[in-house]
């Protein structure tokens, strides 16, 4: 892992395949100039990329760390760094530089755990590296269930891989579902906290969610009311990290920073912070 001093130092990454996810999603593969992996990565972790000129962001890292080969980003358009990233194209040199944030335990607390993953949106991006990190090393993990929703199926982010690879694991569970009813559409139609609640889970599983900040609120809420504990539940908040170090206070809350003491926390954690996310 490297250390908070080289985190801070860019190196050049290279472009090397853009894949086109939704309509406003593409899924950026970037290796250093030699072809190799820029740095190590713990699962929730997130990375800096700049466009020198242009401006910089924080995004999630969306490959799992075992994945020795390269490193992946989900990237939404919505604003002016992304919208330059998504008129990159392969073989364009940015900069990058991180690891941040602290990761999810998944060598701890969700060791020998049932794990319940809730996604809504771009939201399954920061889950991914968990979620593929967890299949990868599957003997140290009970059952694995995974709701992810979006607007529309167009909108569901990694959905080949879903279907081609998540829902073909043993004892992986995968719902999908959407808000509005849509011609093509048989699966499950309804936002991911009533379905959550529908779908009734039993109360010995640890729960990570990722999502809108509404989405988050009500989910959470769903849970509790369903039975769960807050210090079973985690979620993750890089959306409000800016520097990654601590300097600039964009992602303070109250006694705490999001890029320091997140982004993942665990929901017991957030209510001591002041109700501004």
């Amino acid at each position: 892992m490297a250390s908070r001093e080289e985190a801070l130092i860019p190196k050049v990454g290279v472009i090397t395949d853009v894949r086109i996810d939704t309509p406003d999603v593409k899924t950026f593969r970037v290796v250093t100039p030699d072809g190799k992996k820029a740095f190590d990565h713990k699962p929730g972790q997130c990375a800096m990329l700049s466009i020198p000129g242009v401006g910089e962001a924080m995004f999630s890292i969306t490959s799992s760390p075992t994945n020795t080969e390269f490193m992946e980003f989900s990237i939404k358009k919505c604003g002016c760094v992304t919208e330059w990233l998504h008129q990159a194209e392969v073989g364009q040199q940015i900069t990058i530089r991180g690891p941040y944030g602290n990761p999810f335990p998944v060598d701890d607390e969700f060791r020998g755990k049932d794990l319940l993953f809730i996604a809504g949106g771009i939201g399954l991006a920061p889950l991914r590296s968990v979620i593929n990190y967890c299949r990868h090393y599957r003997e140290n993990y009970g059952k694995i269930d995974i709701v992810y929703g979006s607007r529309s199926k167009d909108d569901l982010v990694d959905y080949q891989e879903i279907i081609d690879e998540w829902t073909k694991d043993a004892n992986v569970n995968v719902y999908l579902t959407i808000d509005n009813p849509q011609e093509g559409w048989d699966g499950h139609v309804g936002f991911v906290p009533n379905y959550v609640k529908e779908l009734g889970f039993d109360l010995n599983k640890t729960a990570v969610i990722c999502g809108p900040p509404i989405m988050i609120k009500f989910t959470l809420q769903g849970l509790v009311e369903m039975g769960y504990d807050k210090t079973q539940v985690y979620t993750t908040m890089e959306l409000r990290m800016k520097c990654g170090v601590g300097k600039c206070g964009r992602c303070n809350i109250g006694s705490k920073y999001v890029c320091k003491d997140g982004p993942v926390f665990r929901c017991d954690e957030l209510e001591e912070l002041p109700d501004e996310y």
